[in-house]
């Protein structure tokens, strides 16, 4: 066995029909994983769920959503069911709207956190009894570029990504005893349907990406396969409590 060999671990990918989620799901698959697919679209599901099969591994479909904890609760019952063990959680799900901050409704702020920040509390507070009976997991928590710096048109979701920063780190402290390493990945600007929203409302935002970024390029979907699949295996044990951009240099350009 390799220091970063998955086969016989069951990981969860909240939010894992697409996108980053995807493509850290992907990753995961190829090292060996079995993947759990949780979202709230089962049909956008089931075709990921194909994709990730065609890497050659076992995966499903759960119905999730998780900014409800009966939800959460259930997400966990049915991994465990079909697959017996579950050694991985990312927490992915996410949503944005994207606004002036004085135009947000509370509702649409309760939104935003409920589903990014609290979600990946209920979901990590759910996997965590599982995981410290098996002696040890795995928690990866995505967060954003806007976990460290601010967007006037996203402060609801820069807000839920910085707290996703602070709460990787509680857990990490508490949870190290139990053998559970938790981590955070801050992807930069990566080639979604999401950012291709964000660049109908922030015109000039791929050129200023491209020009910051020292790599010259936005991410794609497999630049997050690697960091997902070292921060799920034995590598990454003695690493805990972190948040690694994977953001071809952005942040650290002056």
């Amino acid at each position: 066995m390799t220091r970063f060999d998955l086969t016989g671990k069951v990981a969860v990918v909240t939010g894992g029909n697409g996108g980053i989620g995807l493509g850290m799901a992907q990753g995961l698959a190829t090292a060996g994983a079995r993947v759990a697919v949780a979202a709230r679209d089962m049909a956008k599901s089931a075709a990921a769920v194909k994709e990730l099969e065609a890497l050659g591994t076992q995966a499903a479909a759960i119905e999730v959503d998780v900014s409800q904890e009966v939800s959460v609760a259930r997400m966990v019952e049915v991994v465990l069911e079909r697959f017996g063990r579950l050694d991985i959680l990312v927490n992915n799900a996410g949503i944005n709207i994207r606004k002036a901050p004085e135009a947000y409704s509370l509702a649409e702020w309760r939104s935003i956190l409920d589903t990014n920040l609290t979600g990946t509390f209920l979901c990590s507070k759910a996997v965590y009894p599982f995981m410290r009976k098996a002696g040890g997991g795995k928690i990866i928590n995505v967060g954003s570029m806007l976990s460290l710096f601010g967007a006037s048109f996203a402060v609801p979701y820069g807000a839920s990504k910085g707290g996703i920063v602070q709460l990787t780190r509680g857990l990490a402290s508490a949870w190290a005893r139990d053998n559970i390493q938790v981590n955070a990945v801050l992807p930069g600007w990566i080639d979604t349907a999401l950012t291709v929203e964000a660049r109908k409302h922030a015109p000039g935002l791929h050129e200023r990406v491209v020009a910051r970024t020292p790599v010259g390029r936005w991410g794609v979907l497999d630049d997050l396969a690697g960091v997902a699949v070292f921060l799920a295996s034995p590598a990454s044990d003695f690493i805990t409590g972190v948040a690694i951009p994977v953001d071809g240099g952005y942040s650290i350009q002056g």
